[in-house]
Parts: C-alpha cells; structure tokens; sequence
C-alpha cells in the first residue's frame, strides 16, 4: 500500500537527489544553488555535523587496540571484516552491519556502505587526482570495451571548479598523465621521504614520486570553503568525522550550502525502491520509498531524478524500476546495466628499512599517506609492457618505535627513543571493465523490506594477475635503489570492491546499444535521470575517482539547468 500523509503537490520537487555521499551531496548543492528545489533521499539515519561520537576519544578510550570484540564481528561484520582492517571500534558508527543488509556472491565481493546521511563522505580515504586523455582515450586505443564519450578537455574546467571548493593540498608537479590542479599549500615529503624520491627518480627516470594530493585544508580560505569548515588540524582521526570540518565531507561542505540556500529537504530512513516510468512522456515522474523505520511506502514526485546511491545502490534501482517498456531495468535497452563492474585491486605492495638520518625526525602528523607514486607503465611506447593500463602506489617513511623491549627500564628507554626509518607502500591496480564482471538481482532472495538482493560475480583475469607481479617486482627495485634493507614485498590478490573504488555497472558511452548513460551522465532512453555516482565510469583509471565523480556531478548539474532554461523542459 502506498501512501501519502499529504497531496500530491506538497511532495513534488523540481529535483529528487537519492544518496547523500560525496557526488550526491554534490548535485544537491549544485541544484539548490541554481534555485531549483530539491529533495534528499537517505536510506541511513539523521547524521548533523559535529555528531561524531569517537572523533575525541582517546586510544585507552577504544577497547583493546581498537579492536572489535569476536562476537560482534561474527554477528554483524562477518563478510566486511574480511579486509581484516576495516572494521574498527573507531569508525564502527559508520560501517552497515551484515546481518541487517546481505548479500550473495559467486565470486567473493567486498561490499562496504554507508547507511546514515553524508555516506562514505565520512569515510573516504580523500585522495584526489585527476584523469587525463591516457585514462579516457584508453578503451578506444586498447580495443577495450567502448570509448569514453568524453575527453579531458570536456571535464578540464570542471576540476578546477570543484578543487577550489573541496579544498585539495598538494604540489603542482607537471605530470602530463597526472595533471596539476587548483591546490593549496602541501604536506611536505619529510627528509626520509624525500631520500626515497632523489633515489627513484635518479635511478628510474620515468618513475616520479610526489606528495600526496588529498581534500584536507591546509589553508582555510572562507570564501572558498564554504559549509562549516575550518583548517584541517593533522590529527589523523578522519575517518571517525571531523568536528573541525577540516577535510571535505557532505555533512560539512554541500549539504549545509545547500540548506543555506532554503531550497533543501532532506528525509532519512527514506530507502529508494524504484523509479516510476510514465509511458506516455517516456520520463520518470517520481520514486517509490519504502520507510526503512515503519516499512511502509510513499511516492515522491519531480522532474529530474539524480541517482547518487553510490555504484551499487543506483545500478540497483535502476533494475528494480522494471516496466513493460523496460522488462529488464529502466534505461538498460543494451543490457549493459550491472555489468562492467569495476573496482581497483591491490593487497600489493612492500616494506623497507632505511638506515641513515638517525639524527633527524619529522615535526607533527599529516592525515594522509606521504607519497604517491603515478602510473608509469605504457604511458608510452618505452614504457610498453605486455599488459594493459597500469599501477600507481600509496605510501609513508616513519620512524617506528620499539614495541618488544622487556618490561621495565629497557621498555620505558625503548618506546620513548625514535626508531629506525621504516618505508611502507601499497600499489593500487586498474581493473579492466569486463562484461562478465557484474551485479543482479536475485530471482528468489528478498531483504527485510522486501526489495530482491543482489548477487555480485566478479573477479581479477590475467591481466591483472601480470599487473600485480610487475607492481610488486618494480616496488622492490625502487626500495633497492633507494639503498633499503630487510626488504619484504607481498601479493595477495583483494577481491572486487575491497578498495572500495567501486565503478562502473551503468557506464558512459557514444552508443546507446552499448551503454547506459550518454556524455552529460542521462540515461540514453530517459533523460530526465542522471547517474553522477562510480556507476558512470567506463574505464577505471589508475586513479582514486571520486574529484572525477564531483567534477561530472557539476558539469551534469549545469548541463540541465541550460537545458530547462533554454527548453523548459528535459
């Protein structure tokens, strides 16, 4: 039964905004400040900025090494806490229990959400880089898949637009495949750091080490950083939230633009069911929502729909809107949608020990890992490798201390002397778009709300398996040029979503026989629904990809509203 407490008209919007994460907080703002009024949908709970329950607590506040008890994980994070690291008693406020949201797998799938308003905003890991045209013109040149319709001079100016809000720190480096962006002041390399870099880029030319790119302020500029913000203060507790708003998150960035413009509103425990298709505009006129509280369904109505539910919860309701024009899911006439699911790899990488500047240290702490190392191979024909796409490394030098000294004097000497430089990285593969890699519906499984469950099949092929050898072999002669001792390295292959990258599953394309959504992210067959979330992407770069989600969230948002402008209509 579907109902309304109040008339048609009082929950009619100009836009439907579903997810509240980094691009749909995104596309709220954007509309809102255009003037259109606009409705956010949140599956999860009521989150306000500042409403960070462990942000201030103390290690000895946090339980045993911050560790989840056994009987928690095997009752609720029994498939998440699979990455061994994620589940924590620090960021577990944020973490979607298994138990209350499953899922099947054919080939294991590492599925991890956020239900609760701002979404993995909260969570994310903040670093920022941009695509360029060897990221976008990498299908057609590799006879992969299907081209990208865009290129990067179409999303250029839209990553200026949104670096300048979200606020990246980094350096301008001059990297053709890695372009420079509207950065503030960075997070140096410490001296350790730096020795690495001298050495690599001496050795290996072609091989560049750069600080880190990531959405933390390190200068707080008010007219810029609009929301509740302030600088970023390095106390590397982001993921718990940060009641300073020093990093980019929706709860302290667009969602309060967005509120200020008085063109918001925003009902949590909302879960999105489907989309409601009218046959005679061939448009979607609004979305069924089951009360994730009560269990029982309304409708929302509105002209356009942006469908921000993250990869997997967008491309889910899109197959869940089923109609007699579109049996297999809305706008999926290629029945290309769920499939191409993309995620990176790793669960690679490698340590070291340097022995040298024992009278030098570092002064404070910086919320991100210290370097990141840019894709190198087959950027061009001397870089040509006998796989395809490429690898790029995240990593840190800090002096670690003493943790093993007996108890007593030698244990007290030993914690409060620095030890020896240890050099940590891990490399981040591109996942090649593989129609057979996918997600769907099960026919016979339905959750709590009665919505069908997803079945996920996806998995690494050969050539990430040639990708992963050489990462891990050329981190180790990176450590050896670097002159390193006790050098280990380690490949353990992580399965799809591990790196919670996810992409893909609704791709961009120029056809729509082969793709779901056009260049301006609508659907090809129902324009008036955008997808600005990873489902979008067509290829997945080497890149972390969520500045390229914002930037196309914008430049979709702004495409629209020229469009009602000029049409008045979509």
């Amino acid at each position: 039964m579907k109902f309304n407490s109040q008339g048609r008209d009082e929950v009619t919007y100009d836009a439907i905004v579903i997810g509240s994460g980094i691009s749909g907080g995104y596309a709220a703002m954007e509309l809102c400040k255009k003037g259109y009024r606009v409705l956010m949908l949140e599956r999860g709970r009521m989150v306000e900025h500042g409403d960070y329950p462990t942000a201030n607590l103390d290690t000895w506040d946090l339980g045993i090494q911050n560790k989840v008890s056994r009987e928690e994980i095997v009752a609720h994070y029994y498939k998440q806490n699979r990455l061994n690291w994620w589940v924590n008693e620090d960021n577990k406020p944020w973490i979607v229990k298994d138990d209350e949201y499953d899922y099947d797998e054919i080939q294991r799938f590492d599925w991890i959400r956020g239900h609760h308003l701002g979404g993995r905003s909260i969570m994310w890991g903040r670093q920022c880089y941009r695509w360029s045209d060897l990221d976008f013109e990498a299908n057609l040149k590799d006879g992969v898949a299907v081209d990208w319709p865009i290129r990067y001079a179409d999303i250029e100016p839209w990553y200026s637009y949104v670096e300048k809000f979200v606020g990246i720190q980094g350096n301008k480096d001059g990297l053709s495949h890695l372009p420079d962006g509207e950065f503030l002041p960075p997070f140096q390399l410490n001296c350790a750091e730096d020795q690495f870099k001298q050495a690599v880029e001496r050795t290996f030319p072609e091989r560049n080490v750069i600080s880190a790119r990531t959405a933390n302020l390190t200068q707080y500029i008010p007219e810029l950083h609009h929301g509740t913000r302030g600088q970023c203060q390095a106390r590397n507790r982001c993921w718990r939230g940060c009641p300073y708003g020093g990093y980019f998150s929706s709860l302290s960035s667009t969602i309060p633009v967005a509120q200020e413009t008085g063109n918001l509103t925003i009902v949590a425990h909302s879960i999105v069911h489907s989309l409601i298709f009218d046959d005679a505009t061939q448009r979607v006129t609004g979305v069924n929502v089951i009360d994730a509280e009560t269990k029982e369904t309304r409708e929302y109505f509105s002209q356009v729909v942006f469908c921000n539910a993250s990869t997997i919860g967008s491309t889910a309701i899109l197959l869940n809107s089923k109609s007699e024009r579109f049996p297999d899911g809305l706008g999926n006439d290629s029945g290309e949608l769920g499939h191409n699911l993309m995620d990176h790899h790793y669960g690679m990488g490698g340590s070291g020990v340097f022995e040298g500047m024992e009278d030098q240290y570092y002064k404070g702490r910086k919320p991100n890992r210290g370097f990141y190392i840019p894709r190198f191979r087959n950027i061009n024909e001397a870089t040509r490798q006998d796989f395809l796409r490429g690898y790029g490394y995240q990593g840190g030098i800090d002096r670690v201390t003493d943790m093993n000294a007996p108890l007593g004097p030698e244990f007290k000497k030993a914690i409060s002397t620095p030890g020896p430089w240890r050099f940590q990285a891990t490399c981040f593969g591109e996942l090649l778009p593989y129609h057979d890699n996918r997600v769907f519906l099960s026919e016979d499984k339905t959750d709590q709300y009665g919505i069908p469950t997803l079945v996920f099949d996806a998995g690494l092929k050969e050539n990430e398996r040639k990708l992963r050898e050489d990462g891990v072999n050329a981190l180790a002669e990176m450590m050896e040029a670097a002159g390193y001792k006790d050098i280990t390295t380690y490949n353990s292959p992580t399965a799809v979503g591990a790196c919670i990258h996810e992409m893909g599953t609704a791709r961009m394309g120029r056809d729509p026989r082969s793709s779901v959504l056009n260049q301006w992210n609508q659907v090809h067959a129902v324009p008036n629904v955008f997808l600005t979330d990873g489902s979008f992407m067509t290829s997945s770069g080497t890149q972390n990809p969520s500045i390229t989600y914002m930037a196309m969230t914008a430049r979709a948002v702004d495409y629209l509203d020229k469009e009602l402008k000029k049409n008045g209509t979509i």
